[in-house]
């Protein structure tokens, strides 16, 4: 059974920094695509940031420069740092993978940056 738990949402400041984690159960991160995406309220959920299984990076236009994303293959977990936080960074963020057919979320963690 595959399980996606995001964590390390908040409040922070215009400027400020945060890292969200995606702890994985059922599916090595390593051996897969795993994406960050983020839905605004009145919008539709778009791509954050996409890491394959090579490590190859991909990174919507908003966010270059400023967002990383990551994965640790002993925790088995995909991380997004996320600096230079702007107030339309605010959002809910969802971890997900594509497997076979099938796209797997987690529940997201609220991002909210406050001008």
């Amino acid at each position: 059974q595959v399980q996606l738990v995001e964590s390390g949402g908040g409040l922070v400041q215009a400027g400020g920094s945060l890292r969200l984690s995606c702890a994985v159960s059922g599916v090595i991160v390593s051996s897969h695509a795993m994406g960050w995406y983020r839905q605004a309220p009145g919008k539709q959920r778009a791509l954050v940031a996409r890491i394959t299984s090579s490590g190859t990076t991909y990174y919507a236009d908003s966010v270059k420069g400023r967002f990383t994303i990551s994965r640790d293959s002993a925790k088995n977990t995909v991380y997004l740092q996320m600096n230079s936080l702007k107030p339309e960074d605010t959002a809910v963020y969802y971890c997900n993978v594509l497997l076979l057919i099938t796209n797997y979320w987690g529940q997201g963690t609220q991002v909210t940056v406050s001008s």
